[in-house]
């Protein structure tokens, strides 16, 4: 059987570019909510010889993720799920982003838990606003009602966000469903553990992406702060992300890695000045 890689987000950017990676010995799924808009990266990597199919799957619904892990499943051994698809706080309200980022990430890793196998991976992407954003804000006792309740998980993350100015709720949003997203990886692992499959995150910083472009604003305020000055370019990602999702690195688990060129580690908040 052939092994299959799912990535969500895949179209462009680190997700496209961790499928060139991936795609030398896996069967690559590009997910999206338009597989139309996909057509493109497919036609990229079937240049490159490398076998790729788009599905249309929007994260933020359960019966639409499960649709995609039926199909992977029948395509082959799923060994890694590489998870990039989000929503940047240009990309939508305060709950879109919460639905898409916090409980999109719930919905495919539960669901293709049920499909995935011992050796799998499967790797969430978080971003450094889970760090940069003030921590005093982020609402983690909420978080555990996601394990149970995911109606009543947004409700009452909404609830909290709407005590925010109406001009930062979308920003606060990002912060906090990435900071979920981390704390999620970590809580998911040995659940995922007893099955075999490994669950990471990675912390992207500011990279030379479609996503990237429309936070460039913000981004020139990160970069001063940062170790390496410059961005970073998604194919020194991509190779992190698909080393994480091989079997390689068999015994890391339930961790977050940070990848944004000394951002964090600086211990400066940029966006003191945004929220």
């Amino acid at each position: 059987m052939k092994n299959v890689c799912v990535i969500t987000g895949g179209g462009s950017g680190m997700g496209l570019a961790a499928a060139h990676i991936m795609g030398k010995d896996h069967f690559i799924i590009l997910a999206g909510r338009t597989a139309s808009r996909l057509e493109s990266a497919v036609k990229e990597l079937r240049d490159e010889g490398i076998e790729a199919e788009a599905f249309a799957a929007d994260v933020s619904s359960r019966q639409s993720v499960e649709k995609l892990a039926e199909y992977a499943a029948g395509c082959g051994r799923v060994r890694a799920l590489i998870h990039c698809a989000g929503l940047s706080p240009h990309m939508g309200d305060a709950r879109l982003i919460m639905q898409g980022n916090a409980l999109g990430t719930v919905n495919i890793d539960e669901v293709f838990y049920e499909i995935m196998g011992e050796g799998s991976c499967i790797l969430n992407v978080s971003s450094m606003s889970a760090y940069l954003t003030p921590q005093f804000i982020m609402p983690k006792r909420l978080y555990k009602h996601a394990l149970t309740d995911s109606e009543k998980f947004l409700k009452k993350i909404m609830g909290f966000i709407r005590l925010m100015p109406r001009s930062q709720q979308a920003n606060v949003a990002y912060g906090i469903s990435k900071n979920f997203v981390i704390w999620y990886t970590k809580k998911m692992a040995e659940k995922m553990g007893g099955k075999g499959i490994r669950i990471l995150s990675v912390t992207p910083g500011n990279f030379e992406t479609p996503m990237g472009r429309l936070e460039s604003k913000e981004a020139s305020e990160y970069i001063k702060y940062c170790a390496i000055k410059r961005f970073g370019r998604p194919e020194e990602i991509a190779e992190l992300m698909a080393f994480c999702a091989s079997e390689k690195p068999g015994f890391l688990t339930g961790a977050d890695i940070i990848c944004d060129g000394g951002c964090v580690a600086s211990g400066v908040n940029p966006l003191k000045n945004i929220l």
